[in-house]
């Protein structure tokens, strides 16, 4: 009977593997909650000396080019070996990467350690979500994918307070600490990486349905699904080992092309909204509010962390029932208003250390912040990794996470110039940026929630669809609901 209670509750293997690879995005949201404390600790400067605001950017912002280079080349690399294989390889570089941080004498080793750091997520990063997606069942993959998103937020405020503790320790040992942790729980990713099983999507693409009968067995995937949806064979999802020029290729040759364009532009566009501006520079964003003691700052900044993880829980476990294009345009309309509410505060110069618009404009970052953790952060990559089939879902997602790295390495770069020189400016511009983006998934992004895999790939035989209008076709006995008027556009 014991053992029987115990069978009830213990998670699926498919949750198992979920949380245990989640480690890899909680390393993500830990560099990113401290990156920006570490690097205006008086410590930190001690070491490395004073830097201006583009050395700052830049060495902040490395990680993120470093992403960008390597993740194209990682889908390719998954669909060879097996994904828990690659995340591993990219683990165990983070966790060099992070050595090389941990122990910097001066600001080129710490920056070569970034972009070590870097290099390695650009090889982990995408492949989690594609990952996930794959072992997941179809009425749980949203909220098992959110999952990810879920880590990255509980290692923001992990990061910020990390630092908030570690300020008062004298030496340098004050920022060193951080990536002491980073490295530690890298090691330990690269563990898990050996124990979760290869994806059964993977195993049948090329040929193993025995295996990835086994594989479905161990991560309690439902056999009337696994029957159906996975253990069946479909050519599209034939993984073909081809050169990197050719696997790029392939993603944009007419039959995968429309669902190619739509990833890039969701995982690089949802980026350029200036959410990593608010999370790497949040100490600097309060202190030009007028939070003036660094102390503060760091709190104000932990407590927005600890905001992003609370509205992120309700938000993963509603990622099944709230449709992928109710949460788009919702997060787009928010995260448009409050960046444009900000950067009108700051070009009318009503905003000082002692007015209420102050307030308006702390408030403001903290709505921000949330709305994009409830809702972008959410669908994004989830999206990006559903709607495209086995065949070059690896490869497909890679090269759209590279992009993500990219303009989020954008943002960090230009986010304290644009500060030094504009306290509106940035508002302004993400503000815009914010507004095409709702406006183009609004028209162009079929919904996909509760679909499995197989099913969502048949939307997207067909032309490319606007969406907004929707209207009944009845043919017969058939009843089919049609969301916009077809245009031959990308496909």
């Amino acid at each position: 009977m014991g053992s029987s209670t115990f069978d009830r509750l213990k998670p699926a293997g498919y949750t198992t593997a979920s949380i245990l690879l989640s480690l890899g995005c909680w390393l993500n949201g830990f560099d990113t909650g401290s990156i920006g404390a570490v690097t205006v600790m008086p410590q930190f400067v001690e070491v490395m000396g004073p830097q201006p605001p583009t050395i700052i950017g830049f060495t902040i912002s490395i990680i993120l080019f470093g992403g960008a280079f390597s993740s194209p080349f990682a889908g390719q690399l998954a669909n060879k070996y097996g994904h828990p294989r690659i995340i591993a390889a990219g683990a165990a570089a983070f966790a060099v990467g992070s050595i090389l941080q941990a122990s910097a004498l001066s600001l080129g080793q710490f920056i070569a350690g970034r972009l070590v750091a870097g290099l390695a997520e650009g090889i982990y990063l995408g492949l989690l979500n594609v990952y996930v997606c794959e072992i997941a069942p179809s009425k749980s993959r949203g909220t098992l994918a959110s999952l990810l998103q879920l880590a990255t937020a509980v290692g923001l405020p992990c990061g910020y307070f990390t630092c908030y503790g570690t300020v008062r320790i004298s030496s340098s040992l004050a920022w060193r600490a951080p990536f002491i942790m980073s490295t530690v729980v890298a090691a330990v990713l690269t563990g898990s990486c050996f124990y979760v099983p290869l994806s059964p999507r993977w195993l049948m693409s090329n040929g193993r349905r025995d295996d990835a009968a086994r594989s479905v067995a161990r991560l309690g995937i439902q056999a009337a699904e696994a029957e159906k949806d996975i253990l069946s064979f479909r050519d599209e999802d034939v993984r073909k080992r081809l050169g990197f020029l050719r696997s790029i290729g392939l993603i944009f040759s007419k039959p995968y092309r429309a669902r190619t364009v739509l990833a890039l532009f969701i995982l690089g566009m949802v980026q350029l909204c200036g959410i990593d501006g608010v999370l790497f520079y949040a100490p600097l964003l309060f202190a030009q509010a007028g939070l003036s003691k660094s102390s503060a700052s760091f709190l104000a900044s932990g407590l927005s962390a600890i905001l992003i993880v609370l509205i992120s829980i309700p938000a993963m476990f509603l990622a099944d029932r709230i449709g992928r294009r109710a949460s788009v345009l919702t997060g787009g309309v928010l995260l448009t208003t409050t960046m444009l509410i900000v950067g009108t505060l700051y070009a009318a110069e009503v905003v000082t250390p002692e007015g209420a618009a102050r307030w308006v404009v702390i408030v403001s970052i903290f709505l921000f912040a949330l709305s994009y953790s409830a809702t972008w952060a959410m669908v994004g990559k989830i999206y990006a990794s559903e709607i495209q089939p086995g065949s070059t879902r690896g490869v497909s997602n890679s090269v759209a996470q590279g992009l993500n790295f990219l303009t989020n390495a954008f943002v960090a770069l230009i986010t304290p110039i644009l500060l030094d020189h504009s306290a509106y400016g940035a508002y302004f511009l993400f503000a815009g940026l914010s507004l095409f983006t709702t406006i183009v998934l609004g028209l162009y992004m079929p919904e996909t929630k509760g679909q499995p895999l197989e099913t969502i790939q048949e939307v997207f035989s067909k032309p490319l669809q606007v969406h907004g209008a929707r209207f009944i076709q009845r043919d017969g006995m058939r009843h089919r609901e049609h969301i916009g008027v077809e245009l031959s556009v990308l496909g």
